[in-house]
C-alpha cells in the first residue's frame, strides 16, 4: 500500500481506518458489503466513507445494474482519466439477497 494513502488516513476516526483496511484487501465493495465485512452499522460505514472521500483516498463507481448502489475502492491513481466510473456487480452481498 502506498505510504501517501496510509498517511492520509492516519488522523481519521477508527471506523474510517477499518473501512480503509477492508478496502485494501478487496478490489471494490458496496456500502452494504462493507458493513457486512467490518461488522459496523450502515450509518457508521456511511460516515467512514464520507471521511475517506474527504481525504481523497477512495474511488466511487456507479453500479450500472442498480443505480442506487455504488462501488467503493481505494484510489491508487491507477484508473485512466478517460475510463468511466461505472461498474457491473460481479457478486452480491448476503444482505442484498
Amino acid at each position: 500500500m502506498p505510504t501517501d494513502l496510509r498517511s492520509a488516513v492516519a488522523d481519521l476516526p477508527p471506523s474510517a481506518k477499518l473501512v480503509f483496511v477492508v478496502l485494501d484487501h478487496h478490489e471494490r465493495l458496496t456500502q452494504a458489503a462493507l458493513a457486512e465485512e467490518t461488522l459496523l452499522p450502515q450509518r457508521t460505514v456511511r460516515y467512514a466513507l464520507d471521511e475517506l472521500r474527504e481525504a481523497e483516498v477512495i474511488a466511487e463507481e456507479l453500479n450500472i445494474m442498480d443505480a442506487r448502489q455504488r462501488f467503493y475502492s481505494l484510489d491508487r491513481g491507477e484508473r485512466d482519466a478517460d475510463e468511466p466510473e461505472v461498474g457491473l456487480a460481479h457478486e452480491r452481498s448476503a444482505s442484498a439477497q
